[in-house]
């Protein structure tokens, strides 16, 4: 196949072009700073360059903002429109592209259902109405534009993702390993965890299998509470996990941010188990042991 991604140097997106050249996939790379062949300038302010899409088989949007930064009004001014408008430029060079790809698969959040308790949800549930999934319903709007312009539209629905370089993981790490770690806000939260890994195979899953259209949950099948997640990574850890963080101190040092981490989603990823995804990591503590070797 012949694939363009955006966020290609992120996280998830280096794991997935290294799957993706590994299997023989021709990748080309959207980025602020091109370095090397196969790296196209493009500013996400502007419309994607049409040169980088045309042909291609398929769209991987990736692109964003980080969240995990304090927020005031400007950072969430960045966050929306890194997303929004930044995947409307994707598929205006989408639609000025000549031959057009066939799909656009593009990154989205579990955030879209906002803070729901210990509700099992499923691609199926509403959105919340906090600023997060305000964002995402924004963002997935703006992927299925690109349906107008006949692609088939992905928005994989990420949850936390689990890997010792990057994301939640690696922010958890050292006071885990200090043994001052333990549950957040008092751990009853939801934490719809993924191995970076499942997720790569999600996103290749997507792109390979024409039967996947709309949302999917990029989540595992065992979402567990903030207080079992972190006793299991006291366990990977050979550590204790049992200081708590209350929630006053969380928004004392991150502010509004610290919702993400004070609420969360037991999403489950009902589209993706239909489709015959089979999970590598559905059990915590496995993912947990791999994330970290």
């Amino acid at each position: 196949m012949r694939v363009t991604i955006s966020g290609a140097s992120g996280l998830v997106g280096s794991r997935l072009v290294e799957r993706l050249q590994e299997r023989g996939d021709e990748v080309t790379r959207l980025s602020r700073n091109p370095n090397g062949r196969g790296s196209v300038h493009w500013d996400p302010s502007q419309p994607a360059p049409a040169e980088a899409l045309a042909g291609r088989d398929a769209v991987i949007h990736l692109a964003g903002e980080p969240v995990a930064q304090r927020w005031n009004e400007q950072a969430r001014r960045r966050i929306r429109a890194s997303r929004e408008l930044g995947t409307r430029n994707v598929v205006a060079g989408i639609a000025a592209a000549e031959p057009r790809p066939s799909a656009l698969i593009s990154a989205s959040a579990v955030g879209y259902y906002g803070p729901r308790g210990d509700e099992p949800i499923d691609e199926d549930a509403p959105p919340g109405s906090d600023f997060l999934a305000g964002v995402c319903v924004a963002w997935e709007r703006a992927a299925q534009s690109a349906a107008a312009h006949g692609l088939r539209v992905v928005s994989v629905r990420t949850g936390v993702v689990l890997d010792r370089h990057g994301g939640a993981l690696a922010q958890m790490l050292p006071p885990f390993k200090l043994g001052v770690g333990g549950p957040v806000a008092g751990g009853r939260q939801y934490v719809p965890w993924i191995h970076l890994d499942d997720l790569v195979g999600i996103y290749l899953a997507a792109l390979d299998d024409a039967a996947y259209a709309g949302p999917v949950n990029g989540s595992a099948p065992t979402p567990v509470p903030n207080a079992e997640l972190s006793r299991a990574l006291g366990r990977a850890l050979h550590r204790p996990a049992v200081i708590p963080t209350p929630t006053l101190a969380l928004r004392a040092l991150f502010g509004q941010m610290s919702v993400i981490v004070t609420t969360g989603q037991r999403a489950l990823p009902r589209r993706a188990l239909e489709h015959g995804y089979a999970f590598r990591y559905g059990d915590l503590d496995a993912a947990l042991q791999a994330a970290l070797a």
